[in-house]
């Protein structure tokens, strides 16, 4: 471990909540000075390229550890009982420091839990090793267009992977994502890919967005990869298992509220600074930003419990994970609407961080099927006969 993180118990989530808020506080600093910057050709001073960095820390911190089990070196993070509330704050700090970083951090989690759910004992084993002893960072890339990838059977129980996935974060940097591909017969299943053993055409000419640029996330063509048994994670159709699948959107949720915490606290900073707390307005903005922002720690605290029910109830669970999702939306939105009227045009200006965390928040609030997200929350409360006290975590 890195000198300038002393060894501590990271298996007490104190430690490693406190460890995480230092690491939250290096990636501030860093985004900061890449602010400043003159522009550039190749990033136009807005620190768009991987936070190179920021993971390093996150390595020295012990940090990529957190979704191992304790008896593989981690620190329990993998399995609720207890652990998802300190994961969900984990998880915040790190967006608080770094969205594009955080988005990355949440993918690593996300690949370690679905190993240590569905893999095998020696797939947990080698994954563990490949954090540990080679600091790698594993992610989850799912999307795709209509054609997506398919999988061939080549024999020996060895598959070719033909296709592509889009919105592949961390790409050229994250060494063992996991995605998806359907089998001949139908269903998904899910491939650990090793990319620094294969060489699939990354596309970073396609990734053009408003925000989250330090991402990477480019388009990737797997086709003619081939990979053995000992890549393949669980069963067909294991990533779209419930709570897991649905429910997991309580993560990205997390690094979420922690950009709208990063916005809200730079914004009372600059007000600080400049004199101006003073004004009527100003403290009308700072009161509604203030409930938002605790609103969605409340949020947090109740996804947690409703996680750690039990999975026969996957319905509620992923349920509340889409009520959850649903409101750090909009108290994201509500926080960057007072923050964008707080700091005026002058805020918005570099070297002045709001322009660059807006649009890294608005990009990253983007998820896919919120229309669906919304729809599932009315079909679950209107098929509920039981009164509201007693609906989501009881009475």
């Amino acid at each position: 471990m890195n000198p300038h993180f002393p060894a501590i118990d990271l298996t007490d989530p104190g430690n490693l909540l406190a460890r995480a808020a230092e690491v939250a506080e290096r990636c501030t600093n860093h985004l900061a000075r890449l602010d400043g910057l003159p522009a550039s050709p190749t990033d136009g001073g807005m620190g768009t390229g991987f936070p190179v960095a920021e993971f390093g820390w996150i390595a020295d911190a012990g940090l990529l550890a957190s979704a191992l089990p304790r008896e593989l070196g981690g620190a329990g993070f993998h399995a609720g009982a207890g652990t998802t509330l300190p994961l969900l704050r984990l998880l915040k700090h790190i967006g608080r420091g770094s969205l594009p970083a955080g988005r990355i951090y949440e993918g690593h989690v996300n690949a370690l839990q679905l190993i240590a759910l569905f893999g095998s004992d020696e797939q947990l084993a080698r994954a563990a090793e490949d954090v540990l002893s080679h600091r790698r960072i594993f992610g989850v890339w799912n999307a795709e267009e209509s054609g997506g990838i398919r999988l061939a059977e080549i024999g020996g129980g060895r598959v070719r992977l033909e296709g592509s996935k889009l919105f592949c974060s961390g790409a050229g940097h994250v060494s063992r994502p996991i995605v998806t591909g359907r089998l001949p017969g139908g269903g998904w299943q899910m491939c650990l890919v090793p990319m620094d053993r294969i060489a699939p055409k990354i596309d970073h000419a396609w990734w053009q967005p408003v925000g989250m640029e330090a991402t990477v996330s480019a388009a990737v063509d797997f086709t003619g990869i081939e990979l053995g048994p000992e890549d393949l994670i669980g069963p067909p159709d294991a990533y779209y298992r419930d709570p897991w699948f649905n429910g997991g959107a309580i993560r990205f949720a997390s690094v979420q509220l922690g950009g709208a915490e990063a916005l809200y606290d730079a914004a009372r900073f600059y007000l600080q600074r400049a004199g101006r707390t003073d004004h009527p307005s100003q403290r009308l903005r700072a009161s509604q930003m203030a409930l938002s922002i605790e609103s969605g720690n409340l949020w947090l605290q109740g996804a947690a419990a409703a996680w750690e029910r039990p999975p026969e109830e996957s319905d509620l669970i992923a349920t509340y994970a889409a009520m959850t999702r649903t409101a750090v939306e909009e108290i994201s939105q509500t926080v960057m609407r007072e923050v964008e009227r707080t700091v005026g045009a002058r805020g918005m200006m570099r070297p002045a961080p709001f322009g660059r965390m807006v649009r890294d928040l608005t990009m990253y609030l983007r998820q896919p099927a919120p229309d669906a997200v919304i729809e599932r929350i009315g079909r679950h409360a209107l098929a509920d006969t039981r009164p509201a006290s007693a609906m989501w975590q009881g009475e």
